[in-house]
């Protein structure tokens, strides 16, 4: 196991240059490789690839577990992140539950 085995990666909707990477569902659809459909028939997506919005950017959540559990898949999102010129951050550090949002769900007030 890797040093950077806990914590997260987030791929950010801009570009080296600045601008809002498009379409503005990317993170959505991307998010969706690992997703499956519940019982209820609703989407749900994995809690090791996340789409979420932060300070107003789309961005992707992704466990760096992912890099040990699937090697293949965590290649394939940071090859994206480099082939569309989008900004690759790190995430929160510490070992913390994390659970994505159903999709089009608004957080509680």
């Amino acid at each position: 196991m890797t040093e950077l085995s806990s914590g997260e990666v987030i791929i950010r909707g801009i570009t080296r240059q600045g601008k809002i990477f498009r379409p503005s569902d990317w993170a959505d659809r991307l998010a969706s490789v690992l997703s499956q459909v519940g019982h209820d028939n609703r989407l749900r997506y994995s809690t090791q690839l996340c789409p979420v919005t932060r300070e107003g950017i789309r961005c992707v959540v992704i466990q760096r577990i992912l890099e040990e559990e699937d090697p293949r898949m965590f290649k394939f999102l940071l090859d994206f992140a480099d082939s569309n010129e989008l900004e690759v951050l790190p995430g929160r550090q510490a070992e913390r539950p994390f659970t994505c949002p159903l999709p089009d769900s608004k957080p509680a007030n």
